[in-house]
């Protein structure tokens, strides 16, 4: 998109009545980029990035990442997690601390069998209608019965069964535990159990649709600090604050213009030329270059917690079902080339320990795979594929500034011990549909755990009962039985040794090959303060201001 019509476009011109001489008319060119960020008004908030959501609803069928960034802000949950300040000065998140949202207080039972959460008084939902407990059961009933990815982030605090959920008053709200779970109460603090205007989404069920799932994708019914205004999909999203919010500080942002500019240079040079705030999806390749020129422009870069780049292959067919042909691609992987050219060294390495041996339960940590053409020839005839195979390689087009060259790079390291593969580009708004049918072959994706646990991660990607995010389809009884030993383990000693036997057994069975952590990085004008890394990896409007 050509910056002249980007200003042309309603983004911009929605603030134009406010600064009629800076974005109504032609920009001088001695105005700086500062000047011209600085311009527009302090309660605005100008954002462009690759995409945006597909989905207004995170418990829909194929809700995309910034589609979580909707339902948090949009939506209140019972509980949100602190802050911390790092060293750096940098701030995020901390799974360590639980604070009051929707809830003012919360009391776990002396047997540990429950918890009760008391409402804030006055608290409503967009539209005026007040939110009492009802709201909140329906909600979480909603999330424990709808199926997928809500359902199975629900399960994995063990919060399962809507006999859980018990309203004992209007203001107050009772969770009754199966069972003893570290993770239960910092899973009612992730995006999933967002509480939802019970009334306004029956109103607009139908039997075929009782959650009301079809209404919610394009309409909210929340109660959050921010509203809906407009939303067109492949375009923009607008974002008004809600003057009305009680459950937390009231946020500095008025409105935020969050624009799709698929281009990366096109937003790059936005962001130079100081006609958007902020952009959270440029190629490493770009942040990397911002972060060095400095000037008016500031990065952020965290690591993301619990997170990995890896490639992986789809255990429940040929050829990807035979360990060694897994061994054999995690040996012939290009790892140098692809941090690289593809991360341009954002990320940290996973890949080149001394061996698979795990010594410790940090996790992400490398495993002992390198790129070794003739141990990958060896282990491809082993297998009885001395003369290679086709097959399909896929990625994300949304994160094709990374993916494509990674792809191209694997392309022609595969080629060189017999694996002939064809690159599949799929359209970011269809991966996670895609993801779902279980049958790409062999994929580069990303994924990162919301609570910070390896156990988690693996649970997500790993076990048998087959989640979205097992991408592999990988099934195995052993490595079942690791993962919810160590989520339960009664005694760090336990903990620690099922932690190590899991990792070890994932590394050499290989159904995804560990690449990267990732880094989380966001661009934006010096002006702009209170940015927060949080877990979903969307920022968080609510703490944001411009100086």
């Amino acid at each position: 998109m050509k910056r002249r019509k980007f200003l042309q476009t309603g983004a911009l011109g929605a603030a134009s009545a406010a600064a009629p001489t800076l974005l109504g008319a032609a920009v001088p060119a001695l105005w700086t980029a500062a000047a011209i960020a600085q311009g527009r008004p302090k309660d605005v908030l100008v954002v462009a990035n690759e995409f945006g959501p597909n989905s207004l609803d995170i418990h829909t069928v194929g809700a995309n990442r910034p589609s979580y960034s909707v339902s948090w802000m949009c939506y209140d949950r019972l509980m949100t997690f602190g802050k911390k300040k790092l060293p750096d000065g940098q701030v995020m998140y901390d799974y360590t601390k639980l604070e009051p949202e929707l809830a003012e207080s919360w009391k776990i039972a002396a047997d540990g069998n429950s918890v009760t959460f008391k409402l804030r008084k006055g608290a409503k939902f967009h539209d005026g209608t007040p939110i009492t407990a009802k709201d909140v059961k329906w909600s979480f009933d909603r999330a424990v019965t709808v199926g997928g990815f809500p359902t199975f982030q629900m399960k994995a605090g063990s919060l399962e069964d809507p006999k859980q959920f018990v309203v004992v008053d209007d203001l107050t709200f009772r969770i009754d535990f199966v069972r003893r779970d570290k993770m239960s109460m910092n899973d009612i603090a992730v995006p999933v159990p967002s509480i939802f205007n019970s009334e306004l989404v029956k109103k607009n069920a139908t039997p075929q649709d009782p959650w009301g799932l079809n209404w919610t994708k394009s309409n909210i019914a929340g109660g959050g600090a921010f509203k809906v205004e407009s939303w067109k999909p492949g375009q923009e999203i607008i974002f008004t604050r809600n003057d009305d919010w009680k459950n937390g500080p009231l946020p500095a942002i008025k409105r935020v213009i969050q624009r799709e500019v698929p281009n990366a240079g096109n937003r790059r040079a936005l962001l130079v030329k100081g006609d958007i705030d902020m952009t959270y999806s440029l190629p490493p390749k770009d942040f990397s270059e911002v972060a060095k020129e400095g000037g008016n422009i500031k990065v952020n870069s965290l690591p993301v917690e619990n997170a990995l780049w890896y490639l992986g292959m789809l255990t429940s067919k040929p050829p990807f079902n035979n360990p060694k042909v897994r061994q054999a691609v995690a040996w012939a992987v290009p790892y140098d080339k692809l941090y690289e050219s593809a991360l341009y060294g954002r990320g940290a390495k996973m890949y080149g320990a001394a061996s698979n041996d795990v010594k410790t339960i940090a996790w992400p940590q490398p495993t002992g795979y390198k790129t070794d053409v003739a141990k990958a020839k060896a282990l491809l005839k082993e297998a009885g594929f001395e003369n290679g195979f086709e097959t399909t390689l896929s990625f994300d087009i949304g994160s094709g500034t990374v993916s494509e060259p990674m792809a191209i790079l694997i392309q022609e390291s595969l080629a060189a011990i017999g694996i002939k593969t064809t690159i599949n580009k799929i359209p970011g708004a269809n991966w996670r549909a895609q993801l779902l049918k279980k049958d790409l072959p062999l994929i580069i994706n990303r994924f990162g755990g919301w609570l910070n646990y390896p156990e988690y991660f693996f649970y997500w990607c790993y076990h048998s009962q087959d989640a979205v995010f097992n991408t592999m389809s990988y099934k195995n009884p052993t490595l079942d039985k690791m993962i919810m030993n160590a989520k339960f383990a009664e005694s760090k000693a336990i903990y620690d040794g099922e932690v190590k036997a899991m990792l070890k057994l994932a590394y050499d069975e290989v159904p995804r090959i560990p690449l990267f952590q990732p880094v989380m990085d966001v661009a934006m004008q010096k002006n702009v303060q209170g940015y927060m890394y949080w877990f979903h990896l969307e920022p968080d409007y609510r703490s944001i201001s411009k100086t």
